[in-house]
């Protein structure tokens, strides 16, 4: 792969598994991408804590019946960071349209929240499922116009309102609220979401979601409660637990996931359980696309 091989560099193996590339199915690529963060910098090493971690789990996923050691997984290493983020994100759009051109779905670890926005640019025509506690709306932060808290904002502005979902929502400023309520785009409080359930939740999703065939999956290790994710650049209150994020990402991989990713690991900030919760995450998701439930 022209660009993979250019663009990147060999790093710890998600799981261990050493994937055959062309035999792949899921392509996992480390985007080590630390250049906006504002609050708690370190998510450029979040990856490799995430691969780390997921050496010492057990790979059979339960909820599944699946184990990730058999589900066709290539981790291809880290992308070579620029100090330049839109020179980076170019890059990753590269990569990640090169694994969609081979037919792999490609699974990106994060690195701050901004390169979703690489991904996503990636792909022809794609609905954006985000799990996040921020709306990441602003037109512009600290004077810049594409950073961890804008990204979405400018996905928003080329997608189109209706494709986006934002789900665990609970930090946010007027001017996202008053772009959301004015654009109609979908989003769904952690309050509902813990008070009204999963069940209700993922039918809220699925309705919003329902016109469109390719969705990409983003997750925000923030979207759960710093009790469970305390390592993450900006870490908020009452948030998802993970048995309530599994229990509503698990029947939504009957959308199409065509792409996903897991951000905002910034691992020096505790003694290693967010980047387990991550890697947990991660092993049982792409169980879940191979194995959806139903809702």
């Amino acid at each position: 792969m022209k660009y993979a091989d250019l663009y990147t560099h060999s790093a710890l193996k998600l799981g261990g598994v050493e994937g055959n590339l062309d035999e792949a199915k899921y392509l996992v690529l480390g985007v080590p991408l630390d250049i906006t963060s504002t609050y708690r910098p370190g998510s450029r090493f979040g990856p490799n804590a995430i691969r780390e971690a997921s050496l010492n789990l057990e790979s059979y996923s339960l909820r599944s019946g699946l184990d990730v050691e058999d589900l066709g997984i290539c981790d291809i290493g880290d992308l070579n960071v620029l100090g330049d983020l839109e020179g980076t994100l170019q890059r990753l759009r590269r990569v990640i349209g090169e694994a969609l051109d081979s037919k792999k779905i490609p699974i990106a670890l994060g690195g701050e929240h901004t390169l979703t926005y690489g991904c996503v640019k990636a792909f022809s025509e794609v609905a954006v499922l985000s799990f996040d506690a921020h709306m990441d709306l602003r037109d512009e932060y600290l004077g810049v116009k594409l950073s961890h808290a804008t990204f979405m904002r400018r996905l928003q502005e080329s997608l189109g309102a209706d494709r986006i979902v934002e789900v665990g929502v609970r930090a946010l400023c007027r001017e996202e609220l008053e772009l959301a309520e004015k654009a109609n785009l979908k989003y769904i409080k952690s309050a509902d979401v813990i008070r009204r359930g999963s069940q209700w939740t993922v039918k809220e999703v699925k309705d919003a979601l329902s016109s469109f065939e390719r969705v990409y999956l983003t997750i925000d290790m923030d979207v759960l409660d710093p009790s469970y994710a305390p390592a993450v650049g900006n870490p908020v209150p009452e948030g998802l637990s993970p048995t309530i994020l599994l229990d509503i990402i698990q029947p939504l991989c009957d959308r199409g996931i065509a792409g996903l990713d897991l951000v905002e690991v910034a691992p020096h900030y505790d003694s290693g359980v967010t980047a387990v919760q991550a890697a947990h995450i991660i092993f049982n998701v792409l169980a879940f696309l191979q194995c959806p439930a139903s809702s």
